[in-house]
């Protein structure tokens, strides 16, 4: 009997949440390793010209791959004395604001969340939550996120025989998903009230990417649709 788990190992599916919006910014499919989160915080970082509120799990690669990303390099003094020069040093950006959630289970259950600023000013980082939807630092939304996409895609569900076989499908679905979690499908907390009625807004209209939402053959004949 073939052990796929053996043969090709687990995948980690990394995301990218905007809380505003609830807005997948973006997301990377590979291996849980420190170049993986690279990866991520890379296509990330190109993709907003604000630095926003980075909040995680305590993974470390997190710190690790923004450590590297935001930094500037410090030239050490002269000290006069002979010899080599110091290595120039890597300062860690002092408007990066970085923040981790610790979760302690007893039975499977959450019994305590602990928060914790890694990067940042306090001050700074609680004038930014309070303009916040939760006003905390949490990851509840992506959370809540990867309930949705568990829903929607049978290959993400756990202990079950729909496993995806291969990486090649197991990227093509959860791209379908993701944009139909940005594009199609209205987020119940995003309607707003216009004229006394209620209109319906997805992720990606509350981001304003798009004016309005999208329909199965908008997405599936987008590129047609853009020649």
């Amino acid at each position: 009997m073939l052990d796929v788990e053996k043969e090709h190992g687990r995948t980690w599916i990394w995301t990218a949440l905007e809380t505003r919006s609830r807005l997948i910014v973006c997301y990377f499919i590979g291996d849980r390793l420190l170049k993986d989160a690279r990866s991520l915080l890379s296509d990330l970082k190109s993709r907003h010209k604000v630095k926003p509120l980075f909040v995680s799990d305590e993974l470390p690669h997190y710190e690790d791959g923004l450590k590297e990303l935001y930094h500037k390099k410090v030239k050490p003094e002269l000290t006069g004395r002979r010899g080599r020069p110091r290595k120039t040093l890597k300062v860690v950006d002092s408007e990066l604001d970085y923040a981790t959630v610790h979760k302690t289970r007893e039975n499977g259950r959450v019994v305590r969340v602990e928060q914790r600023i890694v990067f940042g000013e306090p001050k700074r980082i609680a004038k930014r939550l309070l303009e916040s939807p939760s006003n905390t630092i949490n990851t509840a939304y992506v959370e809540r996120s990867n309930l949705s996409l568990r829903l929607w895609d049978a290959h993400l569900a756990r202990k079950t025989l729909t496993f995806a076989k291969s990486i090649r499908w197991l990227k093509s679905k959860f791209a379908l998903v993701v944009a139909f979690y940005n594009f199609i499908r209205p987020h119940r907390s995003l309607k707003i009230s216009v004229d006394n009625s209620f209109i319906q807004r997805t992720p990606a209209m509350a981001a304003g990417i798009t004016d309005h939402q999208w329909t199965i053959y908008e997405l599936i004949c987008y590129n047609n649709l853009c020649q």
